[in-house]
């Protein structure tokens, strides 16, 4: 169990059955009454974000969610595949269970998966992915406006 002193931003702990992510939290020691954190909750399976003041001595209880390296394979027809690092385990994930980013995923790249319940939940992608153009128009002379900046591909 968590105490109040515990919470930290990116902390996963279970709320209502479900688990939620710490977004943001502040301490709050108002004048009069006891002191409580005012923290904003994001739920890991829906991504609803919603606001919960704990007072002091509250517990919360951890998540019960794993975070694995796995490696990007290939992409074969509309599922993603994935290899886990450790056990070299393959787990097929579609467009909607990547979410946005999917566009960037490349070849033997190594991402951190979220599962709750052996359920992948989130794909967390590195932050920078060196890609090669392949095409780009010229660019125009005496463009300042748009800050020499061109379409690529």
């Amino acid at each position: 169990m968590y105490d109040t002193s515990d919470i930290k931003k990116g902390l996963k702990v279970q709320l209502d059955g479900n688990p939620f992510s710490i977004v943001e939290f502040q301490f709050v020691k108002p004048g009069k009454g006891a002191a409580f954190t005012r923290t904003k909750f994001k739920n890991l399976l829906t991504g609803a974000i919603f606001e919960k003041n704990i007072r002091s001595g509250e517990k919360l209880e951890p998540a019960n969610v794993e975070e694995k390296e796995m490696q990007y394979l290939y992409k074969q027809g509309d599922k993603f595949v994935f290899m886990d690092t450790e056990t070299y385990e393959q787990l097929e994930l579609t467009e909607e269970e990547v979410r946005e980013g999917y566009q960037w995923l490349k070849d033997e790249m190594s991402i951190e998966i979220l599962f709750y319940k052996d359920r992948p939940i989130s794909v967390k992608l590195p932050i920078t992915v060196n890609l090669k153009i392949t095409s780009s128009e010229p660019g125009i002379k005496g463009d300042r406006v748009s800050g020499a900046s061109k379409p690529a591909t």
